[in-house]
């Protein structure tokens, strides 16, 4: 049926072989492919491929399916098929019977995969995946493995890491051309291919037949499927197409998967260009076919590209390719082809149509852009699929097939020749793509595999432009976002740049370009290529201009900017990636001699470009005012190519700089950015918002600084040493705005800064500086001096970890640099410089992580406070770090006091840059800092002690760095009178130093004190006239300075230009001078830098006549001064160091210092310096008081609040703990008293008013984890292990439970046991009380409160007020006596008989209690409401285990098991055994004693009928019947099979509290003697049959002794006769119970079982004691716990000596003849065991040695728990989770997060924890290697316990780097989980919804 519809479908053709059978049935395909195949291997075939084409066009045809999904007009024709994808599976089923020949399927794919050479792995991922990574196996950065080839190579030792792929990926193992052999795998190391034998002819005939038809069919679909709607087509109607297609596809992709032999088929199916020509040309007269190339045309037309050839068949009408008049999409045409252009581009275009032409000419400057955009012709089935694999967006399966592809080599070069054919044309459907994240994922994952590889890289560059596309492409995409630049000259501004707030830059879309482009870049024979390119140099700096002068920022000075812009980050990440990245591929392959050609020709056309620039913007020499951009990639290409040039190259620096106009240009805007810098710290940018913070924080920022301000500093340097110092000193000073401020003058105006600016911007001028003329990154360090320098600065500003450091430290962004972070070099470095801190556990603390921190070497030798400053983001860290520097000169005893920023030698200058030392001798600079020494010593306002340190170091720098010799300079000095031209005679700082300067004129305010005070000397100026005139204008020329320098250069450079603009720009800057109320005074000054020098000494120092020339003493120190390379010390210490290198340099100063100290000068003006200089001292001693008092403060207040923490936060330390205050009664005072944190009153609690403990209620599992092993369970890691939980202490108790309950009456089962090991609640406190009241409205005030806090208040919980700890209730405090001098302790002296009855009475008596129930106080309902919010507390299913829900019984059962739960936590929390004795922590603040009043209130509520109470069974006879009439109902649990220590429990809770310690004792006595018997039993039932007979006739004989109550030989014995009565021992089962245990029973070794059996109740008894009546606990060995503990409970009479062994049966005492009550206990059991001996054993045989509880044992490599769980599919939804957990209580495999697990709205996680660890989960998350906690409706991230060989935590697995266990850490975790201490100890909280 299917094939005669399929016959008629196809053009109405008949089939031309009718004899074909109908292909209904498998057989008959089997049978019609094999006849075919036979016809085919025929020598003459014609016949045959005839009629399998005719079968393969029925098949195959491309109408139906497709049809039939759009609902098209020939959706009547395919009726037949019996929906949409029953034809496709037909034909796929036909395919694949043909490729077989008639053979199974299964077994053809066998056979071709034996001949697969597999030399290469290529397993193609998708994102997501995890891979490996090898650098020391890699040779191309991109290198990847699968995890298999990994694992199975050896790569013990490399630097390796796992990463989860983002974009996808393939595995290169065994490429050659991408890793070395070395890192093969064992599949993929032999060369397999000499052994494969050849492929026979036959087994791949067919598929040579078959495929192109298929791979034809495939395409006529995506033809089809296609349809160019005018907005692009949408997502929907694209994925249908794509699922409709998904089986073709996926068996296309096993196709690839059969191996070599295939591929090679494959291969020759999708490049044969005949078979395409014939099957797609569309001229036969096949309609489907012509109509599907009609579609085909339309769909290169709309995409804006031409086909060249078959212009005419379709008569539509086209110009020739090269002049196509289809406008490229997104640019206007200057052409006026407006109509043509894509309606979808139109918000491409840009409305300015003058800027529209002019990127139309930019465009079309190139003889091939048009080509490269617009022709595609397709020649091969590989050509069209890859045009419809963009068309469809990248589908990740053709994505997967195309790269399966690629081990096949012909392959790979054909598909990577089509790649770049098409490639223009992917960036155009990249660009218009709404999911151009996934795109840009996809097509990298294609274009790395290709482009890694240098071989194919050089072939494609060579035959297919490559390079030139690539450049091509990147302009054309830019060109779609340009904008006009405002920068320098608005409106007459030519220069366009990219707009950063388009989709295009802050997407990133341009990143797959860009990353291809840098890839192709790193291999050299492709970056020659490019550098000997002039007209693609050209193009490409043409493209980098694009980037120059880009996001401009205008200062706001009104106001506060409306909307903060973020595009600045945009910006940066284009200027990265599009220009530095490529920039530093291409320097990598500057590195030698022979490369200086292509240094040149960058340098050349990066200047011409910069000329360009500087013309566009109309720049002269002036930079517009309140502007800055932060992005000149120009100047940065031009800084990074010179400094390779004169690093590695030998070029002659000036062989490659340009004149001086040009240099002065280029100088300008770099020193705007540091300028700016300055005002954004300065906060004058404020009203721009943050973001102009960001952008100055990212420009300095370690991934950025070496691609910015690196190269900006050195582009200055450069220009600085060949410009004339004093224009470019000038130049400093004005462009930091604080030319005005350098005058003598005490007052003075500034008409560019605010006052309050003043200081920073001085500050930051002086640093700026100071670092332009000591920084030497590339002035002649090397490249491990760099490292070394960068990671001392790190080091210096904090401790780091190492891959902060990594993260740190700027690397060279090109990967293939040499300097790969983590690489020998940095290993070797960091080891000189840092000593490793391992990761320290404070018990509660923050997790530390492993860090490294500086050596004291480093801080003595190293410690540079200017690279420290470069490389801060924040401006804290400098601070840190001169903190830091200030604590180890204090700790290693160098320095006492405030140290100043020491100062260090710098390596030797490169000969190129030696005219950088030329700034510290020039006359401004000198004028500069005597000015600013002059104004510190005068205490002028706004000058601070950085500036005078700056100033110092400036000087201090001249003097090491001084050129000219003494000899020169002695004969200059003919005294002042010669040089009356300016300031100072010559251009030497040494001899400036001591040239005096007398007088200097200032303008001043006419305000200033100076004014008055000068004008009677003013009146002789005629005697001092010409010493100033000139010279005293000097330092306020400093603009006319350089003006004039500009000038002279400008006359020199015949540039008319330029002149013609001049008038314009200097009028700016006459505002100053004009200013009408400046007046003229002259300052007598009589300085020189060395006097003032001294004077400043004197200061610093606080006295006269401070300094001393030490060479007076040791003349030696001149000949040979031992300055240090590095001085640590403040002010002072620098002065004299300054002096002392003055004097050494020259006779002349050592003479005038001489002199200088000789006279004692009075301070220069006297009246004014005094005054001034006491004001300061004052106020300085003023402030240091001030000081010293807040740091006592400050001292006490740490030390007290220290105090405090310690007592309140310390969980785990006991020492250093106050007890709580309850136990701090007087001892005469009956009343306890407590103090209430909130109100502060103490008082005792009474029944209006009670007073609480603070407590936190949570349900716990962790008793019911306990097991009877030491060991820890192993968490599984491979299928074979699983964990069953039978053995824990829940599991055993359930078991117990139940089976009770299905022989035993219900209401007496539940008192038989304990429950709440599993959710049991516990109950613990901070210690803290507060009345009941206040609590109350401390809890109204909080639910008020609109704070979020990590806590619910509507679920009761709070912290407390005073210690912060999470707490959930309030426990009522009992009013009455304290514990400590209880009157019912004393003993009496009454028999056990007695007492006995005395119990009796008083449990009988209901409600005998103080506090009468029936009248309702404030206490009695407190007492009810803790109650309920204890049992709120666990879930339902923890509380009821009756089987008549709702019983009371159950709340009795579940009141006593808390005090049980309490107790036996306790007891875990002590170490499992009370031998340390004390009171512990838990002792301390226990809230135990306040916890039994409640419960033995409201047990008290049920009272237990007399005649059930199990009191009377335990201490008197009763008569015993054995017709009781047991038949009717179920028995009452017999006593023996009770367990002890709940009896204990439900006693002392019926029992009026507060209860007497004898009656307490009594009871214990009692209970001890039904324990001892069951211990008894037990062992009878454990031994074999002989030593029980055995065992029966010796103790027998000893009966009739005295103490034969008292002899275990003896109660052994009876009660093994007793038993025997029942049918306990008449077992088939005895053998087996003899084989457990085949030991002989030695009175030892019984007795020691005996005392085991008895030490849990012991303990939990004694804790109980301690507790109740505040008793210590004794401490003791471990053997001799037993004994310690019975005569503490008064077990032991007091006079018992312990020579002889002891003998645990000498504590009993018995209430009533031992041999009656034995008799009547063992008669209880004989009738159940007479019908269920089996079961009546197994209650006899109580396990009580619980263990220990322990969280799972986990592997020591994380690697073994991921690689076994993240591919685990999960039990419940059986998929692999996205987030896979486990849990390390259980071990069980969760989902996080996962909805698929999801139940009532809760999800896996939340799920668990509550039914494993009743609302307290663990969870390792395998993909984070991060734990998670769970408690209740909260919870927050722990941490790890993983960390690398570094001591780090890796969340997420970001680095991958192998992780190991911490033991340490994972104890803590144990502990904080056994302790209950997580709400504690984790402060980071939150909900979580039940969304884990």
């Amino acid at each position: 049926m299917a094939a005669a519809a399929a016959a008629a479908a196809v053009g109405g053709q008949q089939p031309s072989q009718p004899e074909l059978p109908a292909p209904g049935l498998a057989l008959d395909k089997a049978a019609t492919a094999a006849h075919l195949k036979a016809a085919l291997s025929r020598p003459d075939n014609r016949a045959g491929a005839e009629e399998l084409q005719a079968l393969l066009e029925r098949v195959l045809s491309a109408e139906r399916p497709l049809a039939a999904a759009a609902g098209g007009e020939d959706a009547a024709a395919a009726g037949g098929g019996g929906g949409p994808g029953a034809a496709e599976e037909e034909a796929l089923e036909w395919c694949k019977c043909l490729l077989a020949g008639g053979g199974g399927y299964d077994e053809f794919c066998a056979a071709v995969r034996a001949y697969d050479p597999a030399a290469l792995c290529g397993l193609v991922w998708t994102a997501n995946f995890v891979a490996y990574r090898c650098r020391t196996c890699g040779i191309s950065p991109c290198m990847s493995l699968c995890a298999e080839c990994f694992h199975q190579g050896d790569h013990t030792g490399h630097d390796f890491n796992m990463f989860r792929s983002q974009a996808g990926g393939a595995c290169d193992c065994g490429d050659s051309n991408v890793m070395r052999e070395s890192g093969f795998c064992k599949r993929h190391q032999i060369k397999s291919s000499s052994n494969i034998p050849c492929v026979p002819k036959d087994l791949l005939m067919m598929s040579e037949f078959v495929l192109p038809r298929f791979i034809f069919c495939l395409i006529q679909y995506l033809r089809e499927g296609y349809n160019e709607p005018a907005d692009g087509p949408s997502e929907k109607d694209l994925n249908k197409v794509l699922q409709l297609l998904e089986p073709q596809i996926s068996f296309l992709e096993d196709l690839t998967k059969m191996g070599g032999a295939m591929r090679s088929v494959l291969t020759q199916v999708l490049t044969n260009q005949q078979n395409y020509k014939d099957l797609t040309s569309g001229l036969g007269e096949n309609a489907c076919v012509k109509k599907s190339h009609e579609k085909y045309l339309i769909a290169l037309k709309s995409s804006g590209l031409t086909y060249p050839e078959d212009k005419l068949v379709y008569g539509v009408q086209e110009p020739s390719a090269g002049t196509s008049s289809l406008a490229v999409q997104g640019f206007v045409g200057a052409t006026g082809t407006l109509g043509q252009v894509d309606s979808s581009d139109e918000d491409d275009q840009d409305g300015s149509q003058g800027l529209g032409k002019r990127k139309r000419v930019k465009l079309s400057s190139g003889t091939k852009d048009q080509s490269i955009m617009d022709v595609l012709k397709h020649k091969s089935f590989l050509e069209e699929l890859l045009f419809w694999t963009i068309k469809y967006e990248f589908p990740q399966k053709m994505v997967t097939f195309l790269l399966n592809m690629l081990p096949d080599q012909e392959y790979k070069v054909a598909f990577t020749k089509t790649f770049v054919q098409h490639y223009a044309f992917i960036m155009k459907t990249l660009k218009k793509s709404h999911e151009s994240d996934t795109m840009s994922n996809r097509i990298v994952h294609i274009s790395v595999q290709l482009f890694s590889n240098e071989e194919l890289a050089r072939q494609v560059t060579e035959e297919c432009q490559l390079l030139d596309i690539m450049v091509t492409v990147l302009l054309y995409m830019m060109e779609s976002c340009l904008i006009k630049s405002e920068l320098q000259d608005e409106e007459n501004s030519l220069h366009v740049v990219v707009n950063c707030g388009e989709a295009l830059l802050k997407n990133n879309t341009y990143w797959p370009l860009v990353s291809d482009f840098i890839n192709i870049l790193s291999h050299q024979s492709v970056a020659k290529r490019f550098l000997e390119d002039h007209g693609l140099l050209v193009t490409w700096m043409n493209f980098v201009s694009f980037f120059q002068g880009m996001n401009l920022n205008k200062r706001e000075l009104n106001e506060h900017v409306e909307f903060e812009s973020q595009t600045y980050y945009a910006a940066f990440a284009a200027e990265l990636e599009a220009c530095a990245q490529p920039m530093w591929g291409l320097l990598s392959h500057c590195k030698v001699r022979e490369t200086q050609e292509y240094t040149r020709n960058v340098v050349r056309y990066c200047l011409e470009a910069l000329q360009d620039w500087f013309d566009a913007i109309n720049f002269v020499d002036e930079p517009a005012p309140n502007q800055v951009t932060f992005h000149l990639p120009l100047h940065r290409y031009y800084a990074m190519f010179l400094s390779k040039a004169v690093k590695c190259q030998e070029l002659d620096l000036d062989s490659v700089l340009p004149d001086q106009e040009m240099l002065m240009k280029l100088m300008i805007h770099p020193l705007q950015i540091q300028a700016s810098l300055a005002e954004i710290h300065s906060n004058m940018w404020v009203r721009n918002g943050l973001q102009i913070k960001g952008q100055a924080m990212t420009y300095v920022q370690s991934h950025f600084c070496n691609s910015m301000i690196d190269p900006d500093i050195y582009l200055l340097q450069v220009c600085a040493s060949r410009l004339d110092p004093d224009y470019f000193i000038s130049s400093v000073f004005e462009r930091f705005k604080v030319v005005d401020l350098l005058t003598m003058a005490s007052q003075h105006q500034n008409t560019v800064l605010d006052a309050e600016h003043e200081r920073s911007m001085l500050e930051g001028a002086l640093t700026f500086l100071v670092i332009l003329l000591s920084l030497r990154l590339h002035l002649g360090m090397s490249d491990d001096e760099i490292l070394r320098a960068e990671m001392v600065a790190q080091l210096c500003m904090n401790d780091r970890t190492h891959s902060s450091l990594l993260d740190l430290i700027p690397e060279n962004p090109n990967p293939k640099s040499g300097i790969i972070p983590g690489s020998y070099s940095f290993e070797s470095v960091l080891s000189a410089v840092a000593d490793f801190k391992a990761p320290v556990f404070e018990p509660g603390g923050s997790m530390q992580q492993g860090m490294y921190t500086p050596k004291a070497e480093v801080w003595d030798q190293e410690f540079d406070p200017v690279m420290v400053i470069l490389r801060t983001v924040y401006r804290r860290d400098v601070q840190s770090a001169m903190d830091r520097y200030t604590a180890f000169l204090k700790q290693s005893g160098k320095f006492p006091g405030n140290p100043w920023p020491p100062y260090k030698k710098r390596t030797s200058l490169h000969p190129s840059y030696k005219g950088l030392m030329r700034l510290l001798h020039c006359k401004t600079l000198h004028i500069v800092l005597f000015t600013l020494l002059y104004k510190i010593l005068m205490d002028h306002q706004n000058l601070s002690e950085h500036v005078l340190c700056m100033v110092l170091y400036l000087i201090e720098l001249g003097l090491e760095n001084s050129a000219e010799e003494e000899s020169d300079e002695e004969a200059s000095v003919g005294g002042p009178e010669r040089c009356h031209d300016s300031w100072f005679p010559g251009s030497n700082l040494v001899s400036n130093m001591r040239h005096f300067i007398n007088y200097v004129r200032v303008r001043v305010p006419e305000t200033a004190p100076e004014v008055k005070r000068d004008s009677p000397a003013s009146t002789s100026s005629d005697n001092l006239g010409s010493l100033q005139n000139s010279g005293t204008a000097q330092v306020f020329s400093l603009v006319a300075e350089r003006r004039k320098k500009f000038q002279e250069i400008i006359n020199r450079s015949s540039s008319e230009a330029n002149q013609v603009v001049r008038p314009k720009t200097s009028s700016k800057w006459s505002a100053p001078g004009s200013a009408p109320q400046l007046t003229t005074a002259i300052l007598e000054i009589k300085e020189s830098i060395l006097s003032l020098l001294i004077k400043l000494h004197h200061k610093l120092s606080g006295k006269q006549n401070s300094y001393y020339p030490p060479w007076l003493d040791d003349i030696e120190i001149l000949i040979q001064p031992e300055i240090p390379k590095y001085s640590h010390g403040d002010g002072i210490t620098a002065v004299e160091r300054i002096l002392l290198k003055a004097a050494s340099q020259s006779r002349m100063n050592k003479r005038i210092i001489e002199e200088i100290c000789r006279k004692v000068t009075p301070p220069v003006p006297p009246k004014k310096v005094t005054a001034a200089e006491k004001k300061t001292l004052d106020k300085e001693e003023r402030r240091q008081k001030a000081r010293e008092r807040q740091q006592k403060l400050l001292a006490e207040f740490a030390s007290r609040q220290k105090s405090f923490m310690e007592t309140a936060m310390d969980v785990d330390s006991p020492e250093n703990d106050i007890p709580m205050e309850i136990t701090t009664a007087e001892p005469q005072v009956s009343e306890a008293v407590y103090d209430c944190v909130i109100c502060g009153q103490s008082g005792p609690s009474s029944e209006d008013r009670p007073a609480g403990l603070v407590v936190l209620l949570q349900a716990s599992s962790v008793l019911g984890q306990c097991r009877d092993n030491v060991e820890p369970k192993k968490l599984p890691i491979s299928e074979e292990e699983q964990i069953y939980p039978w053995d824990t202490c829940a599991a055993v108790h359930d078991v117990r439970l139940s089976l009770l309950q299905r022989y035993f009456k219900d209401s007496s089962c539940l008192l038989a046991v304990s429950i709440g090991w599993e959710g049991g609640v516990y109950v613990q406190t901070c210690g803290h009380t507060l009345h009941i009241d206040c609590h109350k409205s401390y809890m109204e005030s909080l639910r008020n409160d609109q704070v979020l806090q990590g806590f619910s208040v509507d679920k009761g919980e709070f912290t407390c007020p005073l210690c912060r700890q999470f707490a959930n209730s309030v426990l009522p405090c009992y009013p009455g006596s304290n514990v400590e001098n209880n009157p019912w302790q004393r003993p009496s002296n009454k028999s056990i008989q007695d007492l006995i009855k005395e119990v009796e009475e008083l449990q009988g008596r209901p409600g005998a209690f103080p506090v009468s129930i029936s009248s309702e106080t404030n206490l009695s309902k407190e007492m009810e409401s803790v109650m309920k919010d204890i049992k709120n507390t666990t879930q339902k299913k923890y509380r009821d285990y009756s089987k008549t829900p709702g019983s009371p019984d159950n709340d009795f059962l579940f009141m006593y098991s808390v005090a049980r739960t309490n107790l036996e936590l306790e007891l875990i929390h002590r170490g499992g055994n009370l031998c340390s004795g004390g009171a512990s922590t838990a002792g301390k603040r226990s809230c135990l004693n306040q916890l039994f009043h409640v419960l033995a209130l409201h047990m008290r509520l049920y009272s237990i009928d007399s005649e059930y109470n199990p009191w009377r069974k335990l201490t008197q006879l009763e008569e015993m019947n054995p017709q009781l009439g047991y038949e009717e109902q179920q028995p009452e649990v017999p006593i023996l099979y009770h367990d002890v220590t709940s009896l204990l429990l439900i006693q002392v809770l019926m029992m009026p509290q507060p209860l007497r310690k004898d009656h307490f004792t009594c009871i214990v006595k009692v209970l001890f003697t039904l324990l001892y018997t069951q211990a008894l039993a037990a062992l009878s039932v454990k031994c074999s049959e002989e030593d029980r007979s055995a065992w029966k006739h010796a103790g027998a004989l000893k009966k009739s002794t005295c103490d034969a109550e008292k002899s275990y030989e003896v109660l052994l014995s009876f009660v093994i006769s007793e038993l025997f009565k029942g049918k306990l021992y008449h077992e088939e089962g005895t053998q087996e119970c003899a084989m457990v245990n085949p030991i002989a029973w030695s009175p030892e070794s019984m007795e020691k079982c005996l005392q085991d059996f008895c030490l849990p109740f012991l303990r939990i008894t004694s804790l109980l004691q301690h507790h109740l009546f505040g008793e210590d606990l004794p401490s003791c060995q471990e053997e001799e716990e037993f004994s310690v503990l019975a005569s503490c409970l008064g077990l032991l009479p007091t006079f018992y000596q312990t020579e002889h062994p002891f003998i645990s049966a000498s504590c009993l005492d018995w209430p009533v003849p031992a041999f009656d009550i034995i008799t009547q206990w063992c008669f209880e059991i004989k009738s159940f065991t007479e019908r269920h001996a089996e079961q009546g054993k197994a209650l006899l045989i109580q396990e009580s040695k619980w263990k220990l509880p322990h969280l799972l044992q986990l592997p020591e490599n994380y690697n073994t728990i991921f690689q076994y769980y993240h591919r685990k599919t999960c039990s419940v939804c059986t998929k692999v989770p996205k987030d896979p957990a486990v849990c390390l209580v259980c071990g069980t495999f969760v989902c996080l997060k996962g909805l698929c697990c999801k139940q009532q709205s809760y999800c896996e996680c939340v799920l668990h924890s509550q039914n494993c660890g009743a609302g307290t989960g663990i969870f390792l998350l395998i993909n984070a290697s991060v734990i998670i906690i769970i408690r209740g409706h909260r919870f927050c991230l722990w941490g790890s316990v993983y960390l690398d060989a570094h001591g780090e935590e890796d969340r997420d697995l970001r680095r991958g780097k192998p992780l190991y266990i911490c033991k340490e850490r994972y104890k803590v975790l144990e502990q904080q989980w056994i302790s209950h201490t997580f709400d504690h100890i984790n402060k980071r909280w939150g909900p979580h919804y039940n969304g884990l």
